[in-house]
């Protein structure tokens, strides 16, 4: 079984946006999991599953062998984001609040939703498909990390998580059935899903409730 080579990282937007994710949401999920006061084992658990969840469905909803279990340098990644938490939890006295920790929930937000679409296009899906794996490859790593630490998963009743992963895929899309090039897809796939979880966290962007709606409950 070939591995994933190191030299690649940087030959690909796919190859770029993947490291950058793995690294940033296996240091915040191992964030959230110091904050719970995990052991070791249990902070590197949380930090590699929320790494590597999305992008294992996605890779099975196309039918092809998780990366994960093809490349040693995806692990060695997702362990260099978990080290990172660690090294932030002995400077920072709150890290899975932290503004580092919420950009880099963002960045890898982004990232991720842009994989996901990279992927979904190259298999030929439809363009629902893109936007569903899109936001699979993006927040599956999240939800299985908040069920971890036994909450309800975030991406349930945050509104504009889930939300800004969507609107990237639905870019990724238009973006290339309009003409335009991977790379410039990719880009404004990031562009979006970034700027709109950022603008979410600042602004306290949320998506109204049934109650906020009037709607009665029996």
């Amino acid at each position: 079984m070939s591995l994933f080579p190191v030299g690649t990282l940087f030959s690909s937007p796919f190859a770029i946006l993947n490291a950058v994710g793995l690294m940033a949401f296996a240091l915040v999920g191992a964030s959230k999991a110091i904050r719970e006061e995990f052991d070791l084992l249990g902070i590197a658990t949380v930090g590699l599953a929320m790494a590597f969840a999305g992008g294992a469905t996605r890779d099975l909803l196309v039918s092809r062998i998780p990366l994960v279990l093809q490349s040693t340098t995806e692990i060695a990644l997702g362990l260099g984001g978990v080290g990172l938490a660690v090294v932030l939890s002995v400077v920072l006295s709150a890290p899975d609040t932290h503004p580092v920790t919420v950009g880099a929930d963002a960045i890898g937000l982004a990232a991720f939703a842009t994989t996901g679409a990279i992927v979904a296009t190259q298999a030929g899906v439809s363009a629902f498909g893109v936007v569903a794996i899109a936001t699979i490859n993006a927040v599956g790593g999240g939800v299985l990390a908040d069920i971890l630490l036994d909450r309800a998963p975030f991406v349930l009743f945050d509104g504009f998580y889930a939300s800004c992963a969507v609107l990237g895929g639905a870019i990724y899309w238009v973006a290339g059935a309009t003409g335009a090039g991977p790379g410039t897809a990719a880009l404004l796939c990031v562009t979006v899903t970034m700027a709109t979880r950022v603008a979410a966290v600042v602004l306290g962007w949320q998506l109204p409730t049934a109650q906020q709606l009037g709607v009665r409950q029996g």
